[in-house]
């Protein structure tokens, strides 16, 4: 008798599975892994072939193909930045992007720190902050190992501090009504 299958995953969290087998796709929705390969699963709504991402590329897979063990990443998107397949979890709804995990590094950090500068830009798109700092007391800015990372967070920081700048102005231009 088999087990039914897993709880679909919460909206926003992504279900890490190991292949159990390599699987060749017969159509151009399935996507190709190899044995041992880790697929990141956001959608288990069909038991027998779930949407996954290996490699960066996504697609279906045959749930059978896959070890049952299933572990779910409390900060999907910083597990993401380190292994460069966000874009796939951007498109998911109510992703954290300002979630600290347990060392205090956002999302931010954790791409800045692995030197994906095109992680980076696509994070920075969706303005998260970029005042937040980590247990270290660093920023993300503080732990970008290449310069375009670098040069990123700084004209984010830029624009931000030119934004809170010109709303401070409005405010204390406005006329008190004493």
């Amino acid at each position: 008798m088999s087990k039914p299958p897993p709880k679909p995953a919460k909206p926003g969290q992504v279900k890490v599975f190991r292949a159990l087998f390599t699987f060749d796709p017969r159509t151009p929705d399935e996507l190709f892994f190899e044995e041992g390969d880790f697929l990141y699963i956001s959608d288990t709504s069909d038991s027998n072939w779930w949407k996954g991402t290996c490699r960066g590329r996504t697609g279906l897979i045959p749930s059978n193909y896959v070890a049952e063990q299933a572990e779910s990443i409390d900060n999907p998107l910083h597990e993401a930045a380190k292994r460069d397949v966000v874009e796939v979890l951007l498109s998911q709804p109510n992703v954290e992007l300002n979630q600290q995990n347990k060392l205090g590094d956002t999302v931010l950090h954790a791409a800045a720190w692995k030197g994906y500068s095109d992680i980076l830009e696509m994070l920075l798109n969706k303005d998260p902050r970029t005042d937040i700092k980590n247990n270290e007391g660093k920023l993300a800015l503080e732990m970008a190992t290449n310069a375009m990372c670098a040069s990123l967070l700084k004209r984010k920081q830029g624009s931000d501090i030119t934004r809170t700048h010109s709303n401070a102005e409005e405010y204390l231009d406005d006329e008190d009504s004493d």
